[in-house]
C-alpha cells in the first residue's frame, strides 16, 4: 500500500485548473424504437503500421476497429456490404438471433457463399426482443482478426437499465494481431498439418500499448471522472485464444453476458472466449492516478506456445500528471482455471426463467481436436502434427467440411449432393472421454470427414450436452450457435454422468457462445423456433478451420410466422 500511496502522489496534478476541465461525455442517445438503420459498410484494405511494420489490413471502411452499429430493441438493421478487396467476405452479426432471417446470418458456406471481390449484398434483420452487448464480424478464413467492430443494442425508450444509470459508457473490445497476412496464414497452416503459431500481440480496440515493441504510443486509455461510474462493453474478437481482463486496483460487477442481463456479481476479473460480450460496470473509487486495464492470455490446452505478453490501456482519472506511471494489473495465471470456474459460477438470469420442463431432442456431443494420418507425399512441409499426422478437430469425431454451395441454398432448394443428414445424437462408443483412453495416441486418433447435419422439428425442445475430450488435450472451448441463445443450465468437470450432473432450472444465464470447460461438460437447452440453418462451431478460428462445427436444420412450423422467407435476390452465388 505504502507503493500505491506513493504512486498517486506522483500522479497527482500541480494544477487543480487540470481537475476542474472535468467533462461529462453522455452517453450515446438512445435511438427512437421500432425505426429502420441503414449502414453502408465497404470492405477495404487499409495500410497500418504497428509493432515496427508496415501491413495492409482487411477493414470496414478503412476503420480498425470498424464502425459501430448503434440500435434499439425492435429495430430494423439493413446493412449494404460492398468488397473492394480481393478477398472473399461475409459479414456475421453475431449474437443477432435472427429471426426468420437465416439468410442474412453470414457464415460463409452456411447460410451464403461469400461476397466477391467487386460484389454487393445487402444484409437485412430485426432485433426481436433483444438489447445489450453484440457485435459483427467477417465469416471467411480468419478476416475476424481486423474485420469487426460493435453493436449496441439499447433498451426501448423510457426502459432504463436494471442497475443505476452509468456515467458514462465505454466500447472495449479484445483482439489479436499477426503481422502477417492472416488468409495466407490460414492457408499455410492448414498445409502444413500443424498448429497455428501464436499471435504477435494482443490489442485492446486495436492498440497493443507500452509491453510491445514500438508500441509506447499505441495505446487506448480512458479518461475518468473520480467517484462516478464506468459501464465497459466487453467484447472478444480475438482468434484463437481465450483472454483474461482485469483493471488495477478496481472492481469489475457484471451485469450482463452476451446481450442478456445477469444478477450483478463482483470480481476482480473476467475471462472472454472468442466471440463473448459482457458488460462490467467499474466505478473510479481509488487515488487520483493512472491505471493499467490488461488483457492477457487463458490457455487450458497441453503443450500449445502462445503469446504471454499482456496487452495494456489506461483507466485514467481527471487530474492525474499525464507522464505518470500506470499502476500494474495483476491478472490471473495463464492455465488458471478455477478463476474461469469461479466467474462461470457468479452467472444467474436477472429474473427466474421458464426452462423446458421435457426434452424432445437430446443430443450428446464430443468436441475436440484429432490427429489423422498422414497423406501427404511430402510429410516433411504437411504433416507436421503430432506423431507426423495432421491436426483436426470435430464433433462426436465427425470433421465439418464446407460445401461447395451454402448448406442453407441447398436445403432450400433441395440441391443434392452437399449435405447430408445424419449428425449422430451420441459419439459411436463412449469411453473415458476426458483421460483419452481409448482414443489417444498410438492408438486411433482419426477424424471422420462429413458435411452433416442434424434436423430438428420445428418447436422441439432441445439439449445438447457438450463433453470435451482428451484425444490430444483437454482444453477450454467457446461453443457458439448461430440462430439461437440457450440456457447453460449446468457445467462440471470430468466426464458427464447424468446421475451426479447438477442442473440450475432456477436462473441459468441465457447465452450464444459457452466456454466448455477444460476436461469438462456444459448442457444447454432451448426451443427450436427459428427455421433456417446455424451452425454450431467453436469460436476459436483454427478449430473451425480444423473442422470442429456441425449444423442444425430447423424444419418450418406452420403458417408465415414459422416458415423460412424465400432467399433475397441479391444474394451472392459461388
Amino acid at each position: 500500500m505504502a507503493n500505491l500511496a506513493t504512486s498517486m502522489l506522483l500522479c497527482l496534478s500541480l494544477s487543480m485548473s487540470y481537475y476542474l476541465q472535468a467533462f461529462h461525455a453522455m452517453a450515446h442517445e438512445w435511438p427512437g424504437g421500432g425505426s429502420t438503420r441503414f449502414y453502408d459498410f465497404k470492405v477495404q484494405t487499409l495500410r497500418v503500421t504497428k509493432l515496427c511494420n508496415t501491413k495492409e489490413i482487411v477493414t470496414i471502411n478503412r476503420m480498425f476497429p470498424g464502425p459501430v452499429i448503434y440500435a434499439q430493441e425492435e429495430d430494423r438493421i439493413i446493412v449494404k456490404v460492398t468488397n473492394v478487396t480481393p478477398y472473399n467476405a461475409t459479414i456475421h452479426w453475431h449474437g443477432v438471433r435472427q429471426k426468420l432471417s437465416c439468410w442474412f446470418d453470414g457464415p460463409s458456406y452456411i447460410t451464403q457463399c461469400p461476397i466477391q471481390a467487386g460484389q454487393t449484398f445487402t444484409y437485412e434483420f430485426t432485433l426481436v426482443k433483444q438489447k445489450g452487448t453484440f457485435f459483427w464480424h467477417a465469416h471467411v478464413s480468419w478476416l475476424r482478426a481486423t474485420a469487426h467492430g460493435a453493436i449496441v443494442v439499447y433498451p426501448k425508450t423510457g426502459i432504463p437499465y436494471p442497475f443505476k444509470q452509468p456515467y458514462e459508457e465505454h466500447i472495449v473490445i479484445l483482439g489479436e494481431y499477426w503481422l502477417r497476412d492472416v488468409v495466407q496464414l490460414e492457408r499455410k497452416v492448414l498445409a502444413s498439418g500443424g498448429a497455428a503459431p501464436p499471435a504477435d500481440a494482443f490489442t485492446i480496440n486495436g492498440h497493443p500499448g507500452p509491453n510491445y515493441n514500438c508500441s509506447r504510443n499505441d495505446v487506448y486509455r480512458i479518461e475518468v471522472v473520480p467517484g462516478k461510474t464506468y459501464l465497459l462493453r466487453l467484447i472478444n474478437a480475438g482468434l484463437n485464444m481465450e483472454n483474461f481482463f482485469a483493471i488495477a486496483y478496481h472492481n469489475l460487477t457484471v451485469v450482463e453476458v452476451d446481450a442478456e442481463y445477469t444478477k450483478s456479481f463482483t470480481t476482480d476479473s473476467v475471462m472472454l472466449g472468442p466471440g463473448q460480450t459482457m458488460n462490467v460496470l467499474v466505478t473510479a473509487d481509488q487515488p487520483i492516478g493512472k491505471y493499467s486495464m490488461a488483457m492477457g492470455p487463458y490457455m487450458s490446452a497441453q503443450n500449445v506456445s502462445f503469446q504471454n505478453i499482456s496487452a495494456i490501456a489506461y483507466f485514467q482519472y481527471l487530474g492525474a500528471a499525464p507522464n505518470c506511471l500506470s499502476l500494474p494489473a495483476k491478472l490471473p495465471r495463464f492455465n488458471d482455471s478455477l478463476a474461469v470456474m469461479t466467474v462461470m459460477d457468479g452467472l444467474r438470469s436477472l429474473n427466474p426463467v421458464d426452462v423446458p420442463k421435457e426434452i424432445d431432442a437430446s443430443l450428446f456431443v464430443t468436441v475436440g481436436l484429432n490427429i489423422n494420418k498422414c497423406q501427404s507425399k511430402t510429410p516433411q512441409w504437411n504433416c507436421q502434427g503430432t506423431n507426423n499426422g495432421t491436426f483436426a478437430a470435430s464433433m462426436n469425431n465427425i470433421s465439418f467440411v464446407n460445401p461447395t454451395v451454402s448448406v442453407l441454398e441447398a436445403y432450400y432448394k433441395k440441391i443434392g449432393g452437399h449435405f447430408t443428414e445424419d449428425f449422430p445424437d451420441s459419439p459411436l462408443k463412449f469411453y473415458d472421454f476426458v483421460n483419452g483412453a481409448p482414443n489417444n495416441a498410438p492408438n486411433n486418433t482419426q477424424a471422420t470427414n462429413g458435411t452433416r447435419t442434424k434436423v430438428l422439428e420445428y418447436g422441439s425442445r432441445v439439449q445438447v450436452i457438450f463433453q470435451d475430450t482428451g484425444t490430444v488435450t483437454t482444453e477450454n472451448h467457446p461453443i457458439h450457435l448461430h440462430g439461437y441463445s440457450f440456457y447453460v443450465v449446468g457445467y462440471g468437470t470430468g466426464n458427464f454422468n447424468p446421475q451426479t450432473a447438477d442442473f440450475n432450472l432456477i436462473d441459468p444465464p441465457y447465452m450464444n457462445t459457452i466456454g466448455v470447460p477444460v476436461g469438462g461438460w456444459a448442457a444447454i437447452q432451448f426451443v427450436a423456433d427459428n427455421p433456417g440453418v446455424w451452425f454450431m462451431h467453436c469460436h476459436l478460428d483454427i478449430h473451425q478451420s480444423w473442422g470442429l462445427g456441425a449444423v442444425l436444420i430447423v424444419e418450418n412450423g406452420k403458417g408465415e410466422l414459422e416458415t423460412l422467407p424465400h432467399p433475397p435476390a441479391d444474394l451472392p452465388r459461388c
